[in-house]
This record gives C-alpha cells, structure tokens and sequence, in this order.
C-alpha cells in the first residue's frame, strides 16, 4: 500500500487483530505454548512477523504499521496517572522499603551496565555501533515492548533510526530470557529446597496455563460510573485518553518548534498531562466518576497491541546487521540480572527472598506480567503479597522510570552518553551502600537462603 488512508488503519488492525485471536487460541490449546507462558500478543507478534513485510509477505500490511507502537505507548502512559488513587508516600516507603530498594536497584543498575557494557567493550570493537547502543538493553529487558517503544522512539528522533527494531528485538528475547531462565531458575531453586511454597506445574490453576478463566473465577473489569443515558461508561474513559494524547501531541509540536535541538517524546508529555487531568479532576471532585480499573484496561489493551504491531514491525535486515553485538548485550544482560537475583535479592528480603527475587527476575529481564506467572509458580496463593509490594513500590519507581526513558534518548543525542551509565550505577551503588551501613544487608537465617 502507497498511500496511507483510514482504511488502510482499518486493515492493519483487522489483521493483527485476527492475529491476536488466534494467539489466544493457540494458548488455550498447544501445550508447549503453555509451558512457556507465552502470551497471546507475542505470539500474534511472531505470526505477523513470520507472514508479513519482513517474512514470506502474505499478510497486507500497510507500510504505516511500524509506527503504530509509538502512539500506542503514549496511550499506555497517559493511561498510568489517570483515575489512580491518592497515596501517602511517607506511609508507602515504610510498608515496602526492601521491595522499593530492590526495584530501584534493578531498574538503575540494568540501565547503567547495558551502557557501560557498550561503551567499554562492544563501541571498541564493533567501532560501528551507535554510543547510545547498550540502551538496548535496558529499553528491552525493563518493561517490555512499551518500554522499548519509547526508548526505541527518542533514539529515532536522536537520529538513530535502527532504534526501534533493535529495542523491539531486545523486548522480544527479554520475554523469551524471563521465561525460559525463570523456569530453570525455580526448577532448581524447588529441587535444593530454597522455595517456601513448594509446588511443580501440575499444581498450577489451570487458567494459568491456558488463559481462560472459568465462571466461578471470573471478576469485574470495572465499574460504570456514568449512567448509558448520557454517556456510554467506556466511551467516556476512551475520550480521556483520546483527549489527553491529542493535547499532548500538539504541545510535542510545539515544543519541536521553541527548542529544535530537543526532541521530547510524546510519551513523556501524555504522562505529564496524565498527572495534571487526574490532579485538576480531583481538585474538582470529578475523580470518583474515573474508574482506575477501565482505565488499566485501556492501557493494557494499547500493551496488547503495541506488543504484537511491535514485533511484526521488526526489521529482519537490521537486526542481522546488528546480530553480533546484540548477542554479546543479551548474554551479558543475562548474567547481570542472575547477579541480582542470586546476590542482591537474598542480601535486600528478609522474608520469601526467593519469592520476591524470582518476581523480579521475571520483570528486570521481560515484564511485569512474565514476573507474576513466575511468581504464581512458586507460591500459587500469593502468600508473599509480593505483587502488592511491588505495586505500591512502584509509585516511588515510576518516577525514576520515566526520567529515564525521557532524558536517556536526549543525552544520546546531545553526545552526554556517559553521564548515563555513571549516574545510574552511582544511584544503585549508594542504595547498596545505605543497606550496608544501617545493618539491613544480609541473608536471612530463618528462611530459603541461597547454598
């Protein structure tokens, strides 16, 4: 297809949406799909991939649908603020200090070492590669494709334009790394005895493995706040977002004029204007009529589709020009982030390190949800409350996260890349540092300690 019109739009998401179905299918129904966890967007993603431009060129995409994950992580970040309830931060730390310190640890030290990692020993010898290179690794492995879809979108505007398949490819094996290291990683763990809930895949609910909830595990996807007489109750939270991105993307334009050098990610501003909708409507009193719950819907519908638009964009060509070098960063990212499992998260957790460690493992290399379904592995009725830590946590987190993805592109561009990794492992380093001296470091006697 030449030209781009709404139809064109139409077909794309016709056919990944019939991808998506039969992602599902296959989840439901293959069994060595289920053993892997696979979700039902990265397998639509892989069909794509396999039967669109880059494969055999059945399926007719348009030759817009590569950009498709740029907006769609705008939605996905616009929808975090929007409808969230209001939480005390000071109350927040003191429930979750480890839980926060070591998703702080992670989140920093996997961005810094990519770099570093690049900048010492891959940039000297593949004297090709961008500086900006090992955020690759960081953009795949910490959140997934959104992530890598924003990263892999300020480093295009940065003027690298392989960014995109790089950090798409990079969430694509992260997710693959995350299941396949993690159930290796409880399979051993469960064998020397480390695991608190002791249980094997036999034990697990079978909506786990397939994906489809029966009736009496079924819940709500949210409330209706508004009466259909007036407003349909989705539409209305459709609107909030399609009004915030709007906004956001003429404010982008702007700011592309006023400073030319910069380029700010749109992204970044929908989760700004997020924050201000959701502080303006609550000065308002017009909080209570935004359900957080369709509003996470929304936003895990955009993940769904930006997922599997993500990899079947891929670029075969780029990433066999770049295959070499990736190879090195993935196994290196690899072996960082059984550092932090094996040594870090025994040393941080008190209590169900190993739990909380292989959650983490299950997020630091794919996503959230990849941690979740390792987690439900080890301690099936969620005992720990580790997702619950993790969830207030992250209000601290978020804020970091974001930082990172908006100014790492940036500094890429502006030639700064060295602040990067010096700045981001200085922070990890001084939390370690703070464990240390008030004597919270150190493995717990009591329970599931490493051998």
């Amino acid at each position: 297809m030449e030209n781009f019109t709404i139809w064109s739009f139409m077909i794309d998401l016709s056919i990944i949406s019939g991808l998506l179905l039969v992602g599902t299918i296959l989840r439901a129904k293959v069994k060595w799909i289920q053993a892997l966890f696979l979700p039902a967007s990265m397998i639509a993603g892989f069909l794509g991939l396999a039967f669109g431009p880059s494969g055999f060129g059945i399926l007719p995409f348009s030759n817009q649908f590569s950009a498709y994950p740029g907006l769609l992580i705008a939605v996905i970040f616009a929808a975090i603020p929007i409808g969230a309830a209001k939480v005390h931060l000071s109350e927040v730390f003191h429930r979750v200090r480890n839980m926060f310190s070591y998703s702080m640890i992670l989140t920093l030290s996997m961005w810094g070492i990519g770099v570093l990692f690049a900048l010492l020993i891959l940039n000297p010898i593949f004297s090709d590669l961008p500086s900006g290179f090992g955020l690759v690794l960081g953009a795949g492995f910490l959140g997934g494709h959104g992530t890598a879809a924003a990263i892999g979108e300020g480093l295009a505007h940065a003027g690298w334009k392989e960014a995109m398949d790089l950090a798409m490819t990079s969430a694509t094996v992260g997710i693959l790394i995350a299941v396949l290291g993690g159930l290796f990683l409880i399979k051993h763990s469960t064998e020397k005895g480390k695991t608190k809930f002791i249980t094997s895949f036999k034990d697990l609910p079978t909506e786990l493995k397939s994906g489809l909830i029966p009736k009496s595990k079924r819940f709500h996807m949210g409330q209706e706040t508004v009466s259909s007489s007036s407003i349909d109750p989705l539409v209305l939270h459709l609107a909030i977002i399609a009004f915030v991105i709007g906004v956001s993307y003429w404010i982008t334009n702007i700011l592309s004029d006023l400073i030319p050098s910069v380029s700010v990610p749109l992204f970044s501003v929908a989760f700004v204007l997020g924050l201000l909708f959701q502080a303006i409507s609550r000065r308002v009193k017009s909080d209570e009529y935004i359900d957080q719950r369709v509003m996470e819907r929304i936003g895990g519908t955009a993940t769904d589709f930006l997922v599997a638009f993500g990899i079947a964009s891929i670029n075969i060509t780029v990433v066999i020009d770049y295959a070499l070098p990736l190879l090195f960063l993935f196994a290196f990212g690899t072996i960082w982030a059984y550092v932090l499992f094996h040594f870090v998260g025994p040393n941080i957790f008190k209590d169900f390190w190993l739990e909380k460690s292989i959650f983490g493992w299950g997020w630091s290399t794919g996503t959230v949800a990849m941690g979740l379904a390792l987690l439900r592995i080890v301690d099936p009725e969620l005992k720990s409350r580790t997702p619950e830590d993790y969830a207030l946590a992250y209000i601290g987190v978020a804020p970091v996260d974001i930082i990172i993805v908006t100014f790492a592109p940036i500094l890429f561009g502006l030639g700064f890349t060295w602040v990067i990794p010096l700045v981001l492992l200085l922070g990890a380093a001084v939390i370690i540092a703070i464990y240390k001296y008030a004597g919270w470091w150190g493995q717990s006697k009591h329970e599931n300690t490493p051998s």
